[in-house]
C-alpha cells in the first residue's frame, strides 16, 4: 500500500507525545513493504519550539534514530491533492488545522479512492468537545481512538463501529533494556510540566516521595515555568531540560525506576489510557509506579507489571521498597518487559491498524514484507 500522513510533526517530538509513536509504527510499516509519506505543515508549534530553545542541532538529533524517516514541509493553505494521489491508505491526525482535514475529506468526497482515517491521540474530545466538532469528518471512513473511553465518545457521536480502538505503543526497535547492565541510581521522570493538568499530582506523587524516600530525582521535559522550576529546586530535584525522545533508553538505563503521573483528564474522564511513557518505561526495563490511574481496558497487570500507589504514603514506601529490593526491581522488570513484547509493541499496532483497514475497506493489505 501508499500510505500518506499528515501529522503536526515527525521531525519533532518537543512536547509532541504522538511522535513517538508515528515514528516507531511508520518503521514496522515498511519494514512490512509498504511505501510511506509523511506530510507535516509549516511553522507547526512543536518544531518552532525545538528550534526556537535548541535550534537545527536539536531538530537533526531528534530524528536521528530514525535515518530512514522523512517529511515534506507544506506550506499555509496548500493543496493536499497532489500529494493523496495514488494513496491507498490516509491518517490525517488530531492536531492538523481544520482547514486542512476539510480539504482531505472533499478530495475523498470526490473520487478519492483511498481510505481515509482520523487519528485523535488528546483528551480534547471532552476537555473541548467544540473544538473537535468543528472538524468536518463527514468523508472520512472511520477513526482511530487512542482508548476505549475516547472511542465511546466517537460512538456518542455517530460514528458507531466505525470507530477503532488504537493504542498507543512503544517502539521496540529503539526502546529496549541496556545491552549490559551499569550503574543505576536515584529515580527519574521524563515528562512536561504542561498546562497545570497534573502540578498537584506531580508534588504529592513524585517530588516529595521521592525525597521521603532518600532517591536522588533527574527531571527531564519542557514547558516548565518559573514556578515549576522553583518546586523541583525546593524538592532537590534536578532539572535537565529537554530530551531527544530517542535517548530515553539511555536515561532509564542509569536510574533505579521512574514514575507515572497522568494528566487529570486521563483519571477522571478517560480513564484506562496510559501515557505512551509507560510502554516505553516498561519496554525499558526499568521498575515503573503509577499515581492512582485505573487501567479500564486491561492492558496490563497492575501489582506485576507495575506498582500503583493510592495516596503519597504509598508511593513513597513503593519507592522505598524500590531503592532497597533488587529483587522486588528485578521481578517488575520482567514481567512490565513481557507484557510489552507481546501485546504492545508498535509492530503489533501496525498489524491492528492493516486489520483495521481491512475491515473498513473490505480489501486485503499487506501484511508481510514483499
Amino acid at each position: 500500500m501508499r500510505i500518506v500522513v499528515f501529522t503536526h510533526s515527525l521531525r519533532s517530538c518537543w512536547n509532541h507525545g504522538n511522535a513517538h509513536f508515528l515514528r516507531g509504527t511508520l518503521r514496522e510499516l515498511m519494514a512490512l513493504g509498504h511505501e510511506v509519506a509523511v506530510h507535516e505543515p509549516a511553522g507547526a508549534w512543536s518544531l518552532a519550539n525545538l528550534l526556537a530553545d535548541h535550534g537545527e542541532a536539536g531538530a537533526a538529533a531528534s530524528l536521528a534514530a530514525y535515518p530512514e524517516l522523512t517529511s515534506r514541509i507544506d506550506p499555509p493553505g496548500s493543496d493536499p491533492a497532489a500529494s493523496l494521489d495514488g494513496a491507498d491508505l490516509v491518517l490525517v491526525h488530531e492536531w492538523n488545522e481544520p482547514a486542512l482535514v476539510a480539504r482531505i475529506g472533499a478530495a475523498r468526497a470526490a473520487g478519492g479512492r483511498f481510505t481515509l482515517l482520523f487519528h485523535d491521540t488528546h483528551h480534547r474530545a471532552v476537555s473541548d468537545p467544540a473544538a473537535m466538532r468543528a472538524y468536518d469528518l463527514s468523508a472520512y471512513d472511520g477513526v482511530l481512538a487512542f482508548g476505549e473511553t475516547l472511542a465511546a465518545v466517537y460512538r456518542g457521536w455517530g460514528w458507531g463501529d466505525r470507530v477503532t480502538v488504537w493504542h498507543e505503543a512503544a517502539d521496540t526497535r529503539l526502546f529496549r533494556p541496556p545491552a549490559a547492565e551499569g550503574p543505576r541510581e536515584g529515580l527519574v521522570w521524563i515528562g512536561n510540566w504542561g498546562d497545570g493538568e497534573r502540578s498537584a499530582e506531580l508534588d504529592a506523587y513524585l517530588f516529595r516521595p521521592a525525597r521521603e524516600a532518600g532517591l536522588p530525582l533527574d527531571v527531564w521535559g519542557v514547558r516548565y515555568p518559573e514556578e515549576a522550576l522553583a518546586a523541583l529546586a525546593q524538592a532537590g530535584a534536578r532539572y535537565r531540560g529537554w530530551l531527544p525522545n530517542a535517548r530515553a533508553p539511555e536515561i532509564f538505563a542509569r536510574h533505579l525506576a521512574t514514575v507515572h503521573v497522568p494528566r487529570r483528564f486521563y483519571v477522571e474522564t478517560l480513564p484506562g489510557i496510559p501515557t505512551i511513557r509507560v510502554f516505553e518505561a516498561l519496554a525499558c526495563g526499568i521498575p515503573l509506579v503509577c499515581a492512582p490511574w485505573r487501567d479500564a481496558e486491561g492492558l496490563f497487570t497492575p501489582g506485576t507489571d507495575y506498582l500503583v500507589a493510592a495516596d503519597e504514603a504509598a508511593m513513597a514506601r513503593h519507592l522505598r521498597d524500590l531503592r532497597h529490593d533488587p529483587d522486588l526491581r528485578a521481578a517488575l522488570s520482567a514481567h512490565g518487559l513481557a507484557t510489552v513484547r507481546a501485546r504492545h509493541t508498535c509492530a503489533h499496532r501496525a498489524a491492528e491498524l492493516l486489520a483495521a483497514v481491512e475491515r473498513l475497506s473490505g480489501r486485503p493489505t499487506l501484511r508481510a514484507a514483499g
